[in-house]
């Protein structure tokens, strides 16, 4: 498997505090990396850790498969935190004083950046006097400009309106599927990654939860059989001894949630009947993201 980012038993120590401790991390090659995590649960951290601006405590980061890092993280882009602007100069300006910074042509680069990133319209317009989600675009576009095959990008829709959030996202698709681009992009809105996002990790007070697919957060959020009762050991005893439904979890002393057989219902209703079980309600609910999220912290604070 082809990795752009692997990171192994990275840890950052800042006096007693582990800020980022033991990450595993994994970026395959054409990914969108949803990194999600809470505000102050070591994203950027770990960003910084691997764009060069940090130093490990412990651990080890490993870029394109490789450990020759200054090399490597030329073919890097990041943008962290707050975007990186001179307010007092128009797009052109700052895209053209990044170029002149890196050593590039600007004549080769900086138009076809600005029509990339959708600012090619802006003109005189200075950047202080850009909405945040304009800002966003031209940090990205900046983080853009040396070509990078991999992209980090911190927190990019903190912040921004719908409207900017859209435009965020419109443009991170576009990098990634026209410009085969390699996307990290981090945030605590686990509902907007999921709508870009192809792999996620999820990351809490330092440590790395959990990595899965898209497909894996579909089916952990897929419908449950929702069934109230009135009798709940009862029912539970049923579903085991008698139809063999092990897969669900009682959430209150009247309500049973399946996870899977969820084209059993009807079977199962009839059966609890039969059995002199009172079902009051039987629906099918799903997860809603968030509230997924939300478990997965709490599953880990509770370790």
């Amino acid at each position: 498997m082809d990795y752009v980012l692997q990171t192994t038993g990275l840890t950052k120590v800042f006096g007693k505090k582990a800020a980022v401790s033991k990450v595993n991390l994994n970026v395959k090659r054409g990914d969108i990396y949803g990194f999600i995590g809470k505000n102050g649960a070591g994203k950027t951290t770990l960003i910084r850790l691997v764009s060069g601006l940090a130093h490990p405590t412990e651990g080890s980061v490993r870029l394109f498969e490789q450990t020759d890092l200054d090399k490597q993280r030329r073919k890097t882009g990041t943008m962290i935190e707050n975007p990186a602007v001179y307010p007092n100069l128009t797009a052109k300006q700052n895209l053209t004083n990044y170029c002149k910074l890196l050593g590039l042509d600007p004549k080769n680069t900086v138009d076809q950046m600005l029509t990339l990133v959708g600012l090619n319209d802006t003109g005189k317009k200075k950047a202080k006097n850009f909405s945040l989600g304009m800002k966003q675009r031209l940090a990205i576009a900046i983080a853009l400009l040396d070509n990078p095959e991999f992209l980090m990008l911190d927190e990019p829709i903190n912040g921004l309106d719908p409207t900017g959030i859209k435009e965020i996202r419109e443009l991170v698709l576009k990098l990634n599927r026209e410009n085969n681009i390699t996307i990290l992009i981090s945030s605590h809105i686990l509902g907007e990654l999921s709508k870009i996002a192809t792999q996620y990790g999820v990351i809490n007070d330092g440590v790395m939860i959990d990595e899965f697919s898209k497909e894996e957060l579909e089916s952990r959020c897929k419908g449950e059989l929702e069934i109230k009762v009135d009798n709940v050991e009862k029912a539970a005893n049923i579903l085991t001894n008698n139809l063999g439904i092990k897969n669900y979890h009682i959430i209150d002393d009247k309500t049973i949630r399946i996870l899977s057989d969820l084209d059993k219902a009807g079977q199962i209703n009839t059966e609890l009947a039969k059995n002199d079980v009172i079902v009051t309600s039987s629906a099918v609910v799903g997860q809603d993201l968030e509230n997924y999220f939300l478990q997965l912290m709490e599953q880990n604070g509770r370790r």
